[in-house]
């Protein structure tokens, strides 16, 4: 432990998501360390960001403005959307270069266990979105664990009376990977996704 004014940046950089205390005394240590590290241009940003930065009133990505960049994106198709847990969840599907539609951000996945319901999620946004007609599919891009798997399923059923064709994420085997290191329910979708070559 540290004294003082140290020790707190290094609880304050513990609080953030997925730094433990080790990591966080890395990065304080790192700050105090490096003369060249501008701390004020970091605290300018981080203000910025808490002024600046809003989610989309469409489809609740972040965005500076009332609408992200993919829906004011015309070339973007309006007949798909992909339904995604979070934000950050839109950046990776984005690297892929693969999906050319829309996006719809729940902002979390139904856990009863943390007390989050359908309710708490942006759930009926999507079915306002999903209200004109416009769109022929929606992909479920939860996050294949017990949470995510709970949500997909009751998306789907939600959705299955809108006539819209719904589809979910393929899991399976990573590339690079060994059978013998895979685990039964990771195998299981391998073999229940597997298409024709």
């Amino acid at each position: 432990m540290y004294d003082g004014i140290v020790q707190d940046l290094i609880d304050e950089f513990g609080r953030l998501p997925g730094i433990g205390p080790k990591s966080a005394q890395r990065i304080t240590f790192h700050i105090l360390q490096t003369p060249a590290f501008d701390v004020s241009r970091l605290s300018q940003l981080l203000a910025e960001v808490r002024e600046k930065v809003r989610f989309c009133e469409i489809c609740g990505n972040v965005s500076e403005q009332d609408r992200c960049s993919i829906c004011r994106d015309p070339r973007r198709n309006p007949q798909v959307i992909c339904v995604v847990e979070d934000a950050k969840d839109v950046a990776a599907i984005e690297r892929t270069r693969e999906f050319r539609g829309l996006y719809h951000v729940l902002g979390g996945a139904i856990s009863p266990i943390d007390g989050v319901g359908p309710d708490d999620l942006r759930v009926a946004e999507l079915m306002t979105r999903l209200a004109d007609g416009t769109v022929q599919e929606v992909i479920i891009a939860t996050n294949p664990n017990l949470e995510g798997e709970a949500t997909a399923t009751y998306l789907s059923r939600l959705l299955l009376s809108l006539q819209i064709r719904v589809t979910r994420l393929a899991s399976g085997l990573p590339v690079g990977g060994d059978l013998e290191y895979a685990d039964e329910v990771t195998l299981g979708r391998a073999f229940e996704g597997r298409r024709t070559l």
